[in-house]
């Protein structure tokens, strides 16, 4: 079977993971400091923390930026539900404003439309997250503008758009982002298994998270409430277990070494979806803006059902038939069950976001995907849109 996505592990990754096994540090060793500072090279940032996973990472941010009740937090409903659960995990309210009809990121002109609102109301908004959806940046310069002029933090949920550029930059997440987040999950650009990171320029936001990641655990000497001896610590706040593992770790630095060889490939792969498509009335491929490189971590092919006749579960069952498992990114967060029941969100809340998810399915894209693979699924798709 062909899936929507997959890791692509070669033998240096299986030896990196091989030698941390046979040294001395399984967890809270070398390995994870090595990582860190590989991230902070690449991504150009001053402080990276890498933890279990890309939800503690979203989780650990909001609580360092000091998120709680009273706070409203802004994001998209196009996003996986890490996003708009890390905002609840703190206390805070979630809010949402609908997608740009090109990019499907967060779009900045509503992203101000609701901070007035709120204004409006004698409520401020605290936080801004936005989502570089399916590896397109969002437009970061907008809303950068737009927090610095209404005081509020900006925080880049970065899971996936690892190695896409921004007016030409792969760095450009933490020039306008006080926290980016990442997450290497097996499906994302580079693999961990599971695992995550903060990346900020800000020492206190990293001092904070460092401290959550390990139960809120110090041994520093000027923290100390009294020293017992070399033994001692204290914990003065409630932290969690969101270490990462040596061994995952050296997974990680062995796998951003290819990454940029991975996004070429999934590059290569949208491209020959584009070309099949292009001329096909009811299939809308990814746009982008002329000032990013997109870093496909997904293809989202938008399709028109009513003008097809049918809907996208029968496309689901006829291309599993062929072999392909398709996926769909995502059901907007608005309209689960315990968003609705909590906060009171409806269908019909936000139009482009819940047209955007019944028109969108995410078709095979990773680096391991072979040309005959991709060739069967313009095949099988094309057969089933033009019958």
């Amino acid at each position: 079977m062909i899936s929507y996505g997959k890791q692509s592990i070669d033998q240096s990754d299986i030896d990196a993971v091989i030698d941390v096994l046979n040294s001395d540090w399984m967890t809270q060793g070398p390995a994870v400091e090595t990582f860190e500072d590989d991230l902070n090279q690449y991504f150009g940032s001053k402080y990276c923390c890498a933890v279990s996973n890309g939800t503690a990472a979203l989780h650990l941010t909001g609580l360092s930026l000091g998120w709680g009740p009273g706070d409203v937090i802004i994001t998209t409903p196009i996003t996986f539900l890490a996003t708009a659960n890390s905002i609840v995990y703190s206390g805070a309210k979630p809010d949402f404003v609908d997608i740009d009809p090109v990019t499907y990121t967060i779009d900045p002109n509503q992203v101000e439309e609701k901070v007035k609102f709120y204004h409006s109301k004698g409520k401020k908004v605290k936080a801004i997250i936005g989502v570089d959806f399916a590896g397109h940046p969002c437009d970061w310069k907008a809303l950068r503008q737009i927090a610095d002029m209404h005081e509020l933090q900006l925080i880049n949920d970065n899971c996936h758009a690892l190695g896409a550029s921004y007016y030409k930059d792969k760095k450009y997440a933490v020039k306008y982002a006080d926290a980016v987040i990442q997450s290497f999950h097996p499906v994302k650009h580079i693999t961990t298994g599971e695992g995550g990171a903060v990346l900020t320029n800000t020492a206190q936001v990293d001092e904070k998270v460092r401290l959550l990641r390990t139960h809120g655990m110090t041994k520093n000497n000027d923290q100390l409430k009294k020293n017992d001896g070399p033994w001692y610590y204290e914990t003065h706040t409630l932290g969690y277990n969101y270490r990462i593992t040596d061994f995952q770790c050296a997974l990680g630095t062995s796998q951003l070494k290819k990454l940029v060889q991975f996004v070429q490939a999934r590059q290569q792969i949208a491209n020959h979806y584009d070309k099949a498509f292009s001329n096909i009335d009811s299939l809308i491929f990814p746009a982008y803006h002329d000032s990013v490189t997109h870093a496909y971590h997904l293809y989202a092919l938008r399709i028109d059902f009513e003008k097809l006749g049918f809907g996208k579960t029968d496309l689901f069952n006829k291309m599993k038939e062929f072999g392909i498992i398709l996926q769909v990114h995502y059901i907007p967060v608005h309209l689960q069950p315990f968003y609705k029941e909590k906060y009171g969100f409806k269908n019909g809340d936000f139009p482009l976001s819940e047209k955007f998810y019944n028109q969108e399915i995410s078709l095979p894209i990773y680096p391991g995907l072979k040309e005959d693979d991709v060739k069967k699924v313009i095949r099988a798709l094309l057969e089933e849109v033009k019958s």
